[in-house]
């Protein structure tokens, strides 16, 4: 089992994404504890109002909800009562066993998993402390559980990985196949608040992946001028195809002014892993002869970082953005320093491609010099031979000339 934990200031948002997996058929919700009415007697504005309530006990507190997702290993087919027990013994050991918490199960990926619902604010008021709280509650919390239901064994890292970065090419939006808006809208909960972006082309290379694209218009448009902004979803050739659907009218009401606050909430949180990426660029040089930034691309994808190179019309290179999954972060190349911007990568491959040429004509400069080494050794061999070869025949000649004269002599007496 693998246990993931996020917290947000807006459990509005974390009840409606979890909601809409419902309608869609996507998800069930199989539990509703420390709650005033049993589970089929809560609808949406029930459920929201427990949480507000209880968070209105400290208003001091800003990041007040906190989202779970126990995963499981896919060979794993629990009952929904075993769910709900597992469930509940992690609640426990991890101190939320009072809280009031939701749990849902989900069925819109390739492993069996629950999404918990709570907060973190107790009867009196306090806090409870999110610090560590993985570390020094979760993990010994899910190594128990392991034991105690017989669950396989998460194998560490690559594990949670699996789990975590669920391909996104399996989500794609499909105009057609559903209704545009709920479409779109499962993407942005996803995106908008597990991603890290701090702009909007950013966003866009994280959008784009799901089909799905945020759009302000042109400059001189009337959206772009009162700031508004609007969904789109693109084709397999990254078009446009349907009607752009205003962001106001998305339950959560994903707009620019909202995507302004999560740029500069996002900017500081980013920090801590640019140096992974900027790791990760450079291995790939050094280990790799890299002469393009497309095969710079294809390198990358191994370690989990998909690349997106910005062309013009004429097919020039003029932006670089890298989006890694294992941390969840976009990051603009020029944001990561001069040599990760698209003309840093143009010109460490130009590097390289000068250096293979000069590489190859100084073998052929050498190959050519041996070639000709040889050559003159042929000739001073054929030179030599050819002497020794003429004075071989003088030698004869003069030795038959000298028994001619010798017998001419002898006639002479």
């Amino acid at each position: 089992m693998v246990a993931i934990i996020k917290t947000s200031n807006s459990v509005q948002r974390i009840l409606n994404y979890n909601e809409i997996k419902v309608k869609e058929g996507k998800a069930e919700c199989i539990s509703a504890i420390n709650f005033p009415l049993e589970l089929d007697r809560l609808n949406f504005t029930l459920k929201l109002n427990r949480f507000i309530k209880q968070a209105s006990l400290n208003e001091n507190v800003k990041r007040n909800a906190v989202h779970i997702s126990l995963n499981f290993d896919p060979s794993e087919n629990h009952s929904k009562e075993m769910l709900n027990k597992i469930a509940k013994v992690y609640m426990d050991k991890i101190g939320f066993g009072k809280q009031p918490y939701l749990v849902y199960q989900h069925y819109d990926a390739g492993h069996p998993h629950l999404h918990v619902i709570t907060n973190n604010i107790e009867r009196d008021g306090k806090r409870i402390d999110l610090h560590l709280l993985g570390i020094k509650k979760s993990e010994p919390a899910r190594k128990e559980i392991e034991e105690t239901f017989g669950l396989v064994k998460a194998e560490g890292r690559k594990t949670k990985e699996q789990f975590s970065l669920q391909p996104i090419a399996h989500r794609k939006v499909e105009y057609g196949k559903t209704e545009s808006k709920k479409a779109i809208n499962g993407v942005l909960n996803k995106v908008l608040f597990e991603y890290k972006y701090s702009s909007l082309p950013e966003l866009n290379a994280a959008l784009n992946q799901y089909n799905v694209h945020a759009d302000r218009g042109t400059e001189e448009s009337r959206i772009f001028k009162n700031k508004g902004l609007f969904y789109k979803i693109l084709d397999k050739d990254s078009k446009p195809v349907g009607v752009p659907i205003k962001a106001s009218d998305f339950y959560s009401k994903p707009t620019l002014k909202f995507l302004e606050k999560r740029f500069k909430i996002n900017d500081s949180k980013k920090e801590p892993y640019k140096k992974y990426v900027k790791n990760a660029v450079r291995m790939t040089f050094y280990n790799s002869d890299i002469k393009s930034p497309e095969q710079l691309a294809q390198k990358l994808e191994s370690e989990g970082i998909h690349t997106i190179l910005r062309k013009s019309k004429e097919g020039q290179i003029y932006g670089i953005t890298y989006l890694d999954h294992r941390t969840q972060c976009v990051f603009n190349g020029s944001s990561l320093g001069k040599e990760f911007s698209a003309k840093g990568i143009l010109e460490k491959c130009g590097s390289n491609i000068f250096q293979h040429e000069k590489h190859f004509q100084k073998s052929n400069s050498i190959s050519d010099k041996n070639n000709k080494n040889l050559e003159v050794a042929g000739h001073l061999q054929a030179n030599v031979l050819d002497i020794l070869m003429r004075t071989e025949n003088k030698s004869d000649y003069s030795l038959s000339q000298f028994k001619r004269k010798k017998k001419r002599s002898s006639q002479g007496i």
